[in-house]
């Protein structure tokens, strides 16, 4: 059953966490210099988790469905629904888990530990991706933590934009 679904598995997993670690840190960082409130960080984590999850399994859906192979469809009807099932469940659980410092941390703490939980998780799937392909996982996790982190640098300055511009404090 995993070998049969195992493209379906890799691409729901792998979108999942990915979109999940690099939006939620966005989110964090930017609400949280924007507003410094841990009930509109919180908020807008667990709304994500939801909206953003079920935006990415549709998107990840309709790329299924457009994969083409010799003319025809290149996925049947249940590989497209496991990959888009898949990618929901992880963008959704792993979205989730960026809830959690913020209930036992302070507002600053619980949002460096949330850098250094994405990050890890994203070093974990690039490693796991490195030993599939055999491949030296050094340049992947350095291209997408250095990717992740240009993320927050952006969504921390736009924060502070939104601060200043509006003040929403």
């Amino acid at each position: 059953m995993i070998r049969r679904y195992f493209h379906q598995l890799t691409t729901g997993i792998s979108f999942g966490l990915t979109s999940a670690v690099i939006t939620s840190l966005g989110m964090i960082v930017g609400l949280n210099s924007a507003t410094s409130s841990r009930l509109v960080v919180i908020s807008g984590i667990v709304i994500m988790a939801i909206a953003d999850g079920l935006s990415d399994a549709a998107g990840v859906h309709i790329s299924e469905e457009a994969e083409l192979e010799k003319g025809g469809a290149k996925h049947s009807n249940k590989e497209i629904w496991a990959a888009t099932i898949v990618t929901f469940i992880s963008k959704f659980t792993f979205t989730l888990t960026f809830v959690m410092p913020f209930l036992i941390f302070s507002l600053g703490s619980a949002v460096i530990v949330a850098i250094i939980w994405g990050m890890a998780l994203l070093t974990f799937l690039n490693l796991s991706i490195a030993k599939i392909k055999k491949e030296n996982p050094v340049k992947l996790i350095i291209e997408h933590v250095l990717l992740a982190l240009f993320v927050v640098a952006i969504s921390h300055s736009v924060g502070h934009l939104m601060y200043r511009w509006i003040g929403l404090k």
